[in-house]
């Protein structure tokens, strides 16, 4: 009865009954685990080749360095060359020594004998027949008996000096052209730029650093440096020269100053050497020192217009000696006294009298000789005519001249 009414509610149910959970059978699980072996072999293979092949690579670098370690250094000879070095290449021969040497007296005895007084440099600028010109500074030659020129190579030959000019500091030398091989070729110095590369070449502190280059940029030009030329403390003039930061030491004085052409640009001239002041290199503009130098070849001097007078900076006068003396009005504070008038000059014929004071040279306002000076040399040539404005008296007079030859005012 009980097996009947089982099979019965049996048959009534939907679904029939669960089944007891089985652990299924893996089908299939060997294709899997042996792709995965495979990898893992393959993935340990590759490991070992590389970290064998690193180990093969450092080894072989190992024993190269110690290779390298053991063997003689070797030396490998490479041409550098640059804008720089091929500029120096084609003009340091033009750049000499100059040695000055003058006659000396012994402390002890009457004897005399020839030394050096002092060494510069300079430009070989011009090779004509059997002579070759040189351009140095006036105080390099300044006062020399016998001038002595060293070459590059160490070849010295006797220079004769041409002529020199005091306010320009320049001077021209000749020599012998059988040595001259190389001559430099003049540029222009207006069209400088602050900022462009130049090459100083000379020997400083004397010939045992003949040849020596330094490099910089025009940090300046148009600049005016006052010049006490005589040493007696008052200005005398005011030199216009070209700033460079290119090192420039004593002993490179009348050297080069080259663009990146192979010209030159500038004569090396003057260094400050405060301690305050680093890099401040001075050099005479080609511009202007080439008329000066033609002028020094041809004459072996440089002919100056001059009015035929002494003067003396109004400032120098006292305030009691300017209003009794020279009767000048109190707002006159500037310009230069006539201290002397020199006989048979422009001066004389133009009417001008001693203790004129000269306040004006044509449009031009004078305040001291400086200015005065630098109008004349500058701005004048021999045979100009000039209008002078001056205080006479207290009276204002405007007289006119033409302009003479001379060293002088």
């Amino acid at each position: 009865m009980d097996d009947e009414r089982r099979e019965e509610m049996e048959r009534q149910q939907p679904f029939p009954p669960a089944e007891p959970k089985r652990n299924p059978k893996r089908r299939g699980s060997f294709w899997p685990g042996l792709l995965g072996a495979l990898l893992g072999g393959l993935i340990v293979f590759l490991t070992m080749m590389y970290a064998g092949g690193s180990s093969h690579d450092d080894t072989t670098r190992i024993e190269k360095k110690e290779s390298k370690t053991t063997s003689e250094h070797a030396q490998v000879s490479i041409d550098i060359s640059s804008e720089v070095t091929d500029v120096v290449d084609d003009v340091a021969n033009a750049v000499v020594g100059i040695t000055n040497i003058q006659t000396v007296q012994d402390f002890w005895s009457s004897t005399t004998s020839t030394q050096e007084a002092g060494s510069g440099s300079g430009v070989l600028y011009k090779k004509e027949g059997d002579k070759a010109y040189i351009v140095t500074n006036h105080h390099v030659v300044e006062n020399s008996e016998q001038l002595e020129v060293s070459f590059d190579d160490g070849t010295k030959v006797e220079g004769k000096l041409i002529g020199s000019d005091l306010w320009t500091d320049l001077a021209v030398v000749e020599i012998d052209a059988e040595h001259v091989d190389t001559v430099v070729e003049f540029g222009d110095s207006d069209a400088l730029k602050r900022g462009e590369t130049v090459i100083a070449i000379g020997n400083p502190l004397g010939l045992g650093f003949a040849g020596s280059v330094t490099v910089g940029v025009i940090s300046g030009k148009d600049r005016s440096i006052p010049m006490d030329l005589n040493k007696d403390g008052h200005i005398d003039w005011q030199a216009d020269v070209l700033q460079t930061d290119a090192a420039i030491n004593p002993g490179n004085s009348g050297g080069a100053l080259i663009n990146m052409a192979g010209q030159l640009i500038g004569i090396n001239s003057m260094k400050i050497s405060e301690a305050t002041v680093e890099g401040i290199g001075l050099a005479i503009p080609i511009n202007i020192a080439l008329p000066i130098i033609e002028h020094l070849e041809e004459t072996g001097q440089v002919n100056r217009p001059t009015m035929g007078v002494s003067l003396l900076d109004l400032r120098q006068i006292p305030i009691q000696q300017q209003q009794q003396t020279l009767n000048l009005p109190k707002e006159v504070t500037d310009g230069v006294v006539v201290t002397d008038v020199i006989p048979n000059s422009s001066a004389v014929e133009a009417g001008v009298k001693k203790y004129d004071t000269i306040v004006q040279l044509d449009d031009e306002i004078v305040t001291d000789m400086v200015s005065l000076r630098k109008y004349l040399y500058n701005k004048k040539e021999i045979g100009d005519p000039l209008k002078i404005t001056v205080y006479r008296d207290g009276k204002k007079l405007d007289l006119e001249m033409v302009l003479k030859d001379g060293n002088t005012f």
